[in-house]
């Protein structure tokens, strides 16, 4: 059981999550191809608001350039996180993508709307909490931010990442006191609304970790856990959330 109490936590383990699933990731990409989602298809039209998509830990902004071409057809203004690859100490990643929506602010004069797979996810949530008056909202997609449960592989990869980038104490870890560290033990301001798009099928991270104490705020699909970035019901959920948040606003 995921202890209600600890919403943003940032304690590392692993999690005995089936890794094999991810190699049906590529039905998702295919799924995207034949959807009517995929062409805006009744899909809610943006209004050009500016969205910060985010990659997950050890890529880069390339894979998402079908998400960002996407919500350029559907109406928004997509930017690239600009981070680099997200695999650097978390505090140099939340900076950078700090300036992209500072850039994205100051070009189009509204607030961010920011995607963030997977780890990408937490850096957006962190930035949320950093920059909340330049900040709309947040949609996280398999993002682990009550605890990091992940399959052995990946907290291997994370420990060979930790031993490059260390830069103080507990450095990529949930004992870090950077200024990203400290944001993710945070909830973002009651401004910036958060949605948590999950999959039960997360063969990466353990889905419990995923979602938020709101059930109201949580929405599970079908799928694999890389998947998330190309999966069709993803997409619909993103079109419906950002038209709901640009409501409420």
């Amino acid at each position: 059981m995921v202890a209600k109490s600890k919403y943003f936590n940032t304690d590392l383990a692993t999690a005995n999550v089936p890794l094999w699933r991810e190699s049906y990731s590529g039905l998702d990409w295919l799924a995207l191809r034949y959807s009517p989602t995929y062409y805006g298809l009744g899909v809610p039209r943006g209004d050009g608001s500016p969205v910060v998509v985010v990659p997950g830990f050890l890529a880069s902004d390339i894979y998402l350039q079908e998400m960002r071409f996407w919500l350029l057809r559907v109406g928004y203004r997509p930017y690239t996180s600009s981070i680099g690859r997200n695999a650097d100490c978390l505090d140099v990643l939340d900076t950078r993508l700090g300036q992209t929506i500072d850039k994205a602010y100051q070009q189009t004069g509204r607030k961010v709307h920011l995607i963030g797979h997977s780890l990408g996810g937490l850096l957006s949530l962190a930035a949320a909490v950093r920059w909340p008056e330049k900040v709309a909202s947040v949609i996280t997609m398999g993002s682990p931010f009550r605890g990091i449960r992940s399959h052995p592989l990946v907290m291997q990869a994370s420990d060979r990442v930790r031993d490059v980038v260390q830069r103080q104490p507990g450095c990529f870890s949930g004992e870090c006191n950077c200024s990203t560290s400290q944001a993710l033990r945070r909830p973002p301001a009651p401004t910036v609304p958060v949605s948590a798009i999950y999959t039960k099928s997360d063969g990466v991270v353990d889905w419990h970790y995923c979602i938020t104490d709101n059930p109201a705020n949580n929405f599970e699909v079908r799928g694999t856990h890389i998947g998330l970035a190309f999966n069709p019901a993803v997409y619909r959920l993103i079109g419906q959330q950002l038209a709901n948040k640009r409501q409420a606003a």
